[in-house]
């Protein structure tokens, strides 16, 4: 009869998001965002904005994160977008 084979060693179980990897997005948008907290950390003084017949001023920090906001924004809305566009592409390929 053969031997037993040692008993293997018992391991923590690891949480969910520890066992998920992470994609190239993932940390694309990581790193920009770090970059992006840089930079608002660097830029606190304020700026004057001209817009229309509008003048008011802002810290660059702010301004940097109303923009940031705004482009992800459009960003998001583009996608949902072209998301809706090909599943109604494919919509129309099955009738």
């Amino acid at each position: 009869m053969a031997p037993d084979p040692a008993p293997k060693a018992q391991t923590a179980p690891q949480p969910s998001w520890l066992r998920q990897k992470l994609s190239a997005w993932s940390v694309t948008s990581l790193i920009g965002a770090a970059a992006l907290l840089i930079f608002i950390f660097q830029n606190t003084k304020h700026v004057t904005f001209h817009f229309l017949v509008f003048d008011f001023s802002w810290p660059v920090w702010l301004y940097t994160i109303v923009v940031a906001v705004a482009g992800a924004m459009v960003w998001v809305g583009l996608g949902v977008r072209r998301r809706h566009r090909r599943r109604k592409e494919r919509r129309e390929e099955r009738d």
